[in-house]
């Protein structure tokens, strides 16, 4: 756990309280050199004094619940200001606890344990979200010819997202939609999936059902609910031809637009072994075709093509296979696009 108080008797004390318990303390005297250290180190708890020089507590607070980084990290705000204004900030500002000096050693030791029950619950359903993101992505690596494909939807979807000004559960969903959308292909056999004719009756209805298995797999997590309209309603049509429920314009979720338009593109401008790879001139114009054949939301098929054309737009190049630069482009999102609430 990481103190943070610029006063070292306070840190000291707080030091002791927690002596009996076997936990791994760090300490630091300025916001900054806090921050350093969550950036450097896996921290489960935060303590910190609600008044402090340059950066408040309550800045604090706010700053590293924006970061998608350190924004589940619980923090415990301590204070010798009474008033209730002060607890009022303090909770606002998304600290988890509050604790008015002087403190009491047995409710101290009590919180804390408390607070790390919740992020302990907190790291278990994480873990739980890294299983089924790991079983997305293998069922990505039983297609060569689809390798990065997560990746560039991810990238895509985000950005069209940010251009039209989505919430921040909705910009996390398109995220993560990108990677779950296909999960249902799991339940789908390699004789199916990877066959270079076309499928017959039987062989369809089977790849027609990954949506909805793919849906029933992330039902449980009540984490990624706002991701499973995207699962679902990713292949319906704008002129209601498409499944698995023959969705018609609006009644498909927007999230599932986006990442479809999305998926087109991306499948278009890569290389299938049915296909070679199309510039993305060429897959706009197809992409405007479908939309003027009543096969896509044309709306939307106009902002990710004008994002496109623009070249310096949102939409830019995301590198195909470079994870670690969408995951800089998402610590960036997270940082200035996602606030807190």
């Amino acid at each position: 756990m990481l103190i943070l108080d610029q006063v070292e008797v306070n840190r000291r004390l707080l030091r002791a309280m927690l002596k009996s318990e076997p936990y791994l303390i760090r300490e630091a005297r300025r916001a900054p050199e806090a921050l350093e250290i969550l950036a450097k180190d896996k921290i489960d708890l935060v303590i910190l004094d609600l008044m402090m020089p340059g950066m408040s507590g309550p800045d604090f607070c706010r700053t590293i619940k924006a970061d998608r980084r350190t924004q589940l990290v619980p923090v415990l705000m301590v204070t010798n200001a009474h008033g209730v204004e002060n607890e009022v900030a303090g909770i606002v500002s998304g600290a988890d606890e509050f604790l008015t000096k002087p403190l009491h050693p047995a409710v101290v030791r009590a919180r804390v344990r408390a607070l790390l029950r919740h992020r302990a619950a907190v790291d278990s359903l994480e873990e739980a979200e890294s299983i089924l993101f790991a079983l997305a992505q293998a069922v990505e690596q039983r297609d060569p010819y689809t390798a990065g494909h997560c990746q560039r939807l991810a990238w895509y979807s985000v950005s069209v997202g940010m251009s039209l000004g989505l919430a921040r559960r909705e910009l996390i969903a398109l995220h993560r939609g990108g990677f779950l959308h296909d999960i249902g292909k799991i339940a789908v056999p390699d004789a199916i999936l990877h066959k270079k004719g076309r499928l017959d009756e039987r062989e369809w209805e089977v790849m027609r059902s990954h949506t909805c298995k793919g849906e029933s797999i992330c039902r449980p997590m009540k984490s990624l609910q706002a991701v499973l309209p995207v699962i679902r309603s990713h292949h319906e049509r704008w002129d209601g031809g498409g499944y698995p429920d023959g969705l018609k314009g609006e009644e498909i979720p927007l999230v599932a637009r986006i990442l479809q338009v999305a998926d087109i593109y991306d499948a278009l401008t890569t290389v299938r072994p049915y296909k070679p790879a199309l510039s993305p001139e060429s897959a706009c114009e197809t992409l405007e075709k479908e939309a003027a054949a009543g096969w896509r939301d044309p709306e939307l098929v106009q902002t990710f093509c004008r994002l496109q054309r623009e070249g310096s737009g949102l939409l830019g190049d995301p590198s195909s296979t470079d994870w670690p630069q969408l995951e800089q482009l998402g610590q960036s999102l997270a940082a200035v696009h996602f606030p807190p609430g």
